[in-house]
């Protein structure tokens, strides 16, 4: 009993912080399979000092020495939680100094690039550590039925905070000086010890994949993906407002506030409407936007939680702009519509970047929201269109459009039934459909592609026998770039060789992509190139591989998409 109870308590703390210490399960695991007592016939599930507690800790780490200089001042102590909460605090402080420096950095700089550089660091790296605290957090909420979901919740946010410190450092490319190498410096220990932590829950997860948990009156369910449900057949945690959005139309569901440019809604700009949605809502905020085309910039900030935009149809509802990297923003900042804030929908809208192909990167949308719902919308851009930047995401009957990464970014994203379609770009470009950002082996992120059509623009077929441009499924954007094309039709549009490189051979031994059971003219793979990480399935494995890649197991899909609100598929389709 006193072997259980500790590893009760164990994982009790281990699951729901952001610095996640699986030493005591590891342990304990061992002691109950092993048979034997442990050292000098004291419990195996005891550690018996703080430099063996922390060695356990850093062991499945790639900076063990981060790691461990990180817990040099844990005393006299082996208690989990004790260290949780030390490595936790050292993450955090180092990107606050990050954070203050960039505010020195900033005044001593003149290049205005730089300056916005530095300024997007200051929101990102709020953001980043916003991500490891509210998995901190939940240690006070934690209950051991829901172990599925709060992994999951952890490895997503990890995730999401190498992401926000990567997200700032990418601002500072095509900069003048030495600005960026500085930030570099200033986040290379706060990027490891948060490499660390995903390191840690992902070897955490996999020894509890593998135990009788049946010992500690654990769902088994919850443990093999498959979520609790209430009498009405939803998840049980999914709130009943929510609920109430499954089938959400103009004329079905009264909405918060009504945007009409015509003045038969409250406001005519959809940034009036912004004010009113309350600080971190618990319950959806719908706000109806009626047939127009808008020409503003939207934010929805990190405390608009639950937000619903909601349109007349993706051609007829539109928010458009113009911003781009020639004309002087950074990347992420050249949205015409940005979202923070988590359950995030949107549904009937169509999202615009005018900029142009020759104006480089000009994002339409960048959706950072975790558990955002897309819904027949369509994205319209050049390059960079949809930045699906970090958190879990989920795209259902959507048009995309673009030429180069139209589709880029780290979040953990699933199109389903979606149409992405390649645009005549500029002279000398080729296109990309999509460039995935994963810079750490064991992030939780992938873009997902299952059943969708990959097409050509009719101007993009006409002026190619002349411009002699080409396109391709993707490119590695970042070291463990990771890109899945499933069941889904490619046109004659996309190369024989389907992927292309980065930069030479950069990225290209590490990158994970793979093309399973597609269909039409461009998905043969006779002459696709030879990478190490460009994947070979067979025909046997194909069904197997695939599964880890739907919905249901790639983004836990079935606990947070309502199954009636799109229609949604959570395994292999068929098609």
């Amino acid at each position: 009993m006193a072997k259980k109870k500790v590893m009760v308590i164990a994982v009790s703390s281990i699951l729901l912080v952001a610095m996640v210490v699986a030493v005591a399960v590891v342990v304990t695991h061992k002691g109950n399979h092993g048979g034997s007592s442990g050292e000098g016939g004291s419990s195996g599930a005891q550690i018996s000092t703080t430099s063996k507690a922390v060695q356990q800790l850093c062991q499945p780490t790639d900076y063990k020495a981060a790691c461990e200089n990180a817990l040099s001042s844990a005393g006299n102590t082996s208690d989990p939680k004790t260290l949780i909460k030390i490595a936790f605090n050292v993450t955090v402080k180092h990107i606050g100094e990050a954070i203050r420096n960039s505010s020195f950095l900033q005044k001593a700089v003149e290049d205005p690039r730089v300056q916005d550089a530095l300024e997007n660091c200051r929101e990102l790296l709020e953001y980043s550590i916003n991500d490891l605290q509210r998995s901190f957090n939940q240690v006070d909420t934690f209950e051991l039925s829901e172990m599925n979901i709060y992994i999951a919740d952890i490895k997503t946010w990890l995730s999401g905070a190498i992401t926000y410190q990567q997200t700032c450092l990418d601002g500072f490319d095509n900069t003048t000086g030495d600005t960026g190498e500085q930030m570099k410096k200033y986040l290379q220990l706060s990027s490891e010890l948060s490499s660390n932590g995903l390191a840690i829950v992902t070897e955490m997860s996999k020894v509890l994949a593998s135990y009788n948990l049946s010992s500690l009156s654990m769902s088994r369910k919850l443990l093999s993906g498959e979520p609790e449900v209430g009498a009405d057949g939803y998840p049980s945690w999914l709130s009943g407002g929510r609920r109430g959005l499954l089938q959400a139309t103009p004329a079905t569901e009264k909405p918060n506030v009504v945007v009409a440019q015509d003045g038969s809604g409250k406001y005519k700009t959809i940034n009036e409407a912004l004010n009113e949605i309350p600080k971190n809502g618990a319950q959806p905020f719908i706000i109806y936007i009626k047939a127009g085309v808008y020409k503003e910039y939207v934010n929805i900030t990190k405390n608009m939680n639950n937000v619903f935009l909601l349109g007349d149809g993706p051609t007829k509802t539109k928010i458009t702009g113009n911003r781009s990297f020639v004309g002087g923003y950074n990347t992420y900042r050249t949205a015409t519509v940005s979202v923070d804030g988590d359950q995030f929908m949107a549904k009937d809208i169509g999202f615009e970047n005018s900029a142009g192909a020759a104006m480089h990167q000009a994002v339409a949308l960048r959706m950072s929201s975790d558990l955002a719902i897309i819904y027949n919308c369509q994205i319209d851009g050049y390059q960079d269109t949809l930045y699906a930047h970090v958190h879990r995401q989920f795209y259902r009957d959507c048009t995309i459009s673009g030429t180069i990464d139209f589709i880029f970014g780290n979040a953990a994203v699933v199109f389903q039934n979606c149409k992405m379609v390649v645009r005549k770009p500029d002279e000398n470009q080729n296109c990309m459909v999509t460039a995935q950002g994963r810079t750490d082996k064991r992030g939780t992120t992938g873009i997902v592609l299952q059943n969708c059509t990959i097409t050509a623009d009719p101007e993009y077929v006409a002026g190619q026998a002349n411009l002699q441009y080409k396109a391709y499924l993707g490119r590695p954007w970042k070291n463990f770039s990771r890109t899945v094309v499933m069941q889904s039709q490619i046109d004659n549009v996309i190369d024989p060789e389907g992927w292309a490189p980065w930069i030479g051979t950069l990225n290209l031994d590490t990158l994970w992509y793979a093309e399973i059971n597609n269909r039409g003219p461009g998905a043969a793979l006779t002459h696709r190139v030879k990478w190490a990480g460009l994947q070979t399935i067979s025909s046997q494995a194909a069904a197997q591989v695939a599964a880890g890649f739907t919905a249901s197991n790639f983004i836990n899909g079935d606990t947070w998409i309502p199954v009636t609100m799109v229609p949604y598929v959570s395994g292999m389709m068929n098609v």
